[in-house]
């Protein structure tokens, strides 16, 4: 199962080694990869150094100086989240060519969409109870790093694994009518997603992550979920669709 755990999710570190723990605990269930993001950690370290965040469609716009701050921040992140978890091999898109990429281009600058993910790396490392941790940096085909959204990569991994995804976030789930708990959608189609994304009750960071679930089951993904990171519990309960909002094709 591929879990992408990031974001506000990560900022309590109590919490997040709490997670870590039950990351590792379902180990004994079913092999695991992680795929992080930072959100926060790299707004800490682009506001010491003077530089803005600017966000489109959910996405950071990334100028070729924030994407230096990117990769370091995730790269640190990366390695306390595999040390958390133990058994794990920290791992960015450079090692071993693990996520290919090219750039969107346009006003977004240094971000990119996933154009390959090295499955034969991470099936090694499965086969070897080592649970592969990702950050998402990916690298395009002439060697240049660029900044993927956490969501996307987490959706391109499952794809390529042919395994179930669990998106960990802030929030229960998709709401309908945020932050109305009567509105939490426990299942979404295709259909619901575009209507609530034309409609606005998709919207910001919840975008990419409803995107990224729809394209990782038409990757071959087995289940989407998006379910909150917040509290104790949530991942075996989001991998018994017991919480979250399940995404169906």
């Amino acid at each position: 199962m591929i879990v992408k755990y990031g974001g506000n999710a990560m900022k309590n570190p109590q919490l997040r080694r709490t997670v870590a723990r039950e990351l590792a605990e379902l180990r004994t269930d079913t092999e695991l990869v992680v795929v992080h993001g930072g959100g926060p950690f790299i707004e800490r370290e682009l506001d010491l150094r003077g530089l803005k965040s600017e966000f489109i469609r959910g996405l950071r716009v990334t100028t070729p100086e924030a994407m230096q701050v990117v990769e370091m921040a995730l790269g640190k992140v990366n390695k306390e989240l595999s040390r958390d978890i133990g058994q794990a091999v920290g791992l960015m898109g450079h090692d071993c060519q693990l996520i290919v990429a090219e750039a969107l281009g346009g006003e977004l600058g240094r971000v990119g969409r996933v154009v390959g993910i090295n499955a034969d790396l991470l099936r090694t490392l499965l086969g070897v109870q080592l649970t592969p941790v990702v950050g998402c940096v990916g690298l395009d085909r002439q060697g240049e790093a660029l900044n993927i959204n956490a969501d996307t990569v987490a959706g391109a991994v499952a794809g390529a694994l042919g395994q179930g995804v669990i998106f960990l976030t802030d929030v229960e789930g998709v709401y309908r009518a945020f932050p109305d708990p009567a509105s939490l959608a426990p299942e979404l189609s295709r259909q619901d997603a575009e209507e609530g994304i034309e409609a606005g009750w998709i919207s910001g960071g919840m975008v990419p992550k409803v995107r990224a679930a729809l394209d990782a089951l038409e990757r071959g993904a087995t289940f989407a979920t998006i379910a909150s990171g917040m509290q104790a519990g949530v991942v075996r309960r989001a991998a018994a669709g017991q919480s979250g909002t399940r995404v169906v094709p």
